[in-house]
């Protein structure tokens, strides 16, 4: 046997440990992405919802002549509740996300 042959026979099973390591780690990476997208996205329907339910909440709402009203209110009263509603969901929100990030992962196959 030449040397070149008793040193790949030697390494083989080296870079096999190596490669599936390397498998390995990819997946954890892309498992960790997906996991993160899943989280976003949760994150994004609660304060959606949150959003829609805070519109509701200030329809009746009237507010004072001298310091209210007119029609810029009525322009960001919606960019207004959307801001309230992702600060919401982003200390915690009503508990929809998690509901919703744990659904969405077990479609995807994955354990929370």
């Amino acid at each position: 046997m030449s040397f070149i042959s008793s040193l790949a026979t030697q390494i083989a099973p080296q870079v096999n440990t190596i490669a599936t390591a390397a498998k390995q780690i990819a997946s954890t990476a892309e498992d960790a992405a997906k996991r993160a997208r899943v989280k976003a996205t949760a994150e994004n329907f609660e304060a959606s919802f949150m959003s829609v339910m805070m519109q509701q909440m200030f329809d009746g709402v009237k507010t004072s002549a001298p310091f209210g009203g007119g029609q810029g209110e009525e322009m960001f009263k919606s960019v207004l509740t959307d801001a309230m509603s992702k600060q919401i969901t982003k200390a915690g929100g009503v508990g929809l996300a998690s509901t919703i990030q744990r659904e969405m992962l077990k479609l995807q196959g994955l354990k929370e």
